[in-house]
């Protein structure tokens, strides 16, 4: 790419390769809002995007200033990427090429709620609304130009697809999700496939268990009867957004005494599948006897069977990335432009406006309808006139050369201009009494 990003742009984080999932619970920021907006305050702008699987910061800076940020947030060992190569990456990321489950459409709707969440704490810059909607774009095109999501399970099937390698088949057997959120749907939906004797939903908000439970003719469960369910069930796959453990140590023990047929000294094994961030099963659950946890480290061997499926659709979606990448640093270098057009533009309105008063003044008791017109006329040569200055600037900015750029607009300007300060508020008409009128689009 011949091209280089003229905006600062970093991004900073962990993801699934290159962390397990003790490392990215460590990393997590609990308060989103209050990130962001400290962020804003450091940046301009800032984008986080929180999954179970990825922690990233994206901002208008560079990437020792992103860096000294994250270290002096307590973040340490992660990975950064900046300019050109920070936008191939988060057009990885929507292409699903750097997904666990390769291909996964809920990357998608991440990013579309990480924008929220940073428009609503008034953290979205333009510049990285920009970024993320031309990749949350080649995402949606690459997924409909190849077949990189052909029969993609996402996070929630990857964990259904381990129950059910773990206990040979689900047909006949108990299952209780805890978690109604997109990935409980997820979850849901993948059991729903399955002949299952019974699915049960636990939420906290009744209502969303109930909702969910009905379309897959399910049973909504209380969380005060939790236990219950957890001692009928065979598999327990745990998603919720909730900031501490949902399944607790105390609880667990007490489950699985309650697993225990009067005649067999062991408990009947519980597979627990906790794929929440932050983790939903308390640490040390592992170790009560009888029980089998499994994290989102876990469905590592189901992502890498996944990504061998999916190997040549994969190339297909880089060679697209490879064609999009100049395309959109040029787009995103053209907004360096914006302040110099600016300028320029701004400078040409007051001459046009000058110039029309004087002709308007000249003409002594013009109408109303001959107003318009020298207004009109005054209008398109200032555009026509500047029309091809306007496209050679941006040029130059897109092509990465902004201080060609600033030359060519000072080069028309001229040394001899008003300051800028001046220049970026045409003045209004001065046209008064009788003798003169003011065109309705001054």
């Amino acid at each position: 790419m011949p091209e280089s990003l003229v905006h600062a742009l970093a991004i900073g984080g962990l993801v699934h390769h290159e962390a397990d999932v003790e490392a990215l619970e460590a990393f997590r920021f609990s308060d989103e809002a209050t990130l962001l907006a400290d962020a804003r305050a450091v940046f301009g702008g800032a984008l986080l995007l929180q999954t179970c699987n990825r922690v990233e910061l994206l901002v208008p800076g560079t990437g020792p200033e992103l860096a000294a940020y994250l270290h002096a947030s307590s973040r340490a060992d992660f990975t950064l990427r900046e300019g050109g190569d920070a936008v191939r990456h988060l057009l990885e990321v929507a292409c699903g090429l750097d997904s666990m489950i390769m291909g996964e459409d809920q990357i998608l709707g991440q990013l579309r709620q990480a924008l929220v969440l940073s428009r609503d704490a008034d953290a979205l810059s333009p510049f990285i609304e920009e970024c993320v909607n031309a990749a949350v774009h080649l995402g949606v095109e690459a997924r409909s130009r190849t077949e990189i999501n052909r029969g993609a399970v996402s996070i929630g099937s990857a964990a259904v697809q381990l129950a059910e390698d773990l206990l040979g088949s689900l047909d006949g057997r108990h299952i209780l999700v805890v978690g109604s959120g997109e990935m409980g749907m997820l979850v849901t939906q993948a059991l729903a496939a399955r002949d299952l004797t019974a699915i049960y939903v636990a939420n906290r908000t009744h209502g969303r268990a109930i909702e969910l439970a009905r379309k897959i003719g399910g049973k909504a469960v209380r969380l005060d009867e939790l236990r219950r369910y957890l001692i009928l069930s065979d598999v327990v796959i745990s998603c919720t957004s909730a900031p501490h453990p949902v399944l607790k140590v105390e609880t667990l023990k007490e489950v699985m005494r309650g697993r225990c047929w009067p005649l067999e000294g062991a408990p009947r094994p519980l597979i627990l599948i906790d794929i929440a961030q932050p983790r939903d099963v308390e640490e040390g659950a592992e170790r009560i006897a009888g029980v089998h946890l499994c994290t989102i480290d876990s469905l590592r061997a189901i992502s890498e069977q996944n990504m061998e499926t999916r190997r040549c659709e994969a190339e297909r979606v880089r060679a697209m990335i490879d064609e999009e990448l100049g395309r959109c640093v040029r787009l995103l270098n053209r907004q360096a432009a914006g302040d110099g057009l600016g300028l320029l533009h701004s400078w040409a309105e007051r001459i046009r406006v000058r110039e029309r008063d004087r002709a308007l003044k000249r003409l002594a008791k013009a109408d109303e309808h001959t107003c318009e017109v020298v207004d009109d006329l005054s209008r398109v040569l200032a555009r026509r006139l500047l029309a091809d200055a306007t496209l050679a600037v941006r040029a130059e900015a897109e092509a990465g050369r902004v201080e060609e750029a600033d030359a060519l607009v000072r080069a028309i300007i001229g040394a001899n201009s008003a300051p800028a300060s001046d220049i970026a508020t045409p003045p209004q008409p001065q046209i008064t009494g009788d003798e003169a009128c003011t065109p309705k689009n001054a």
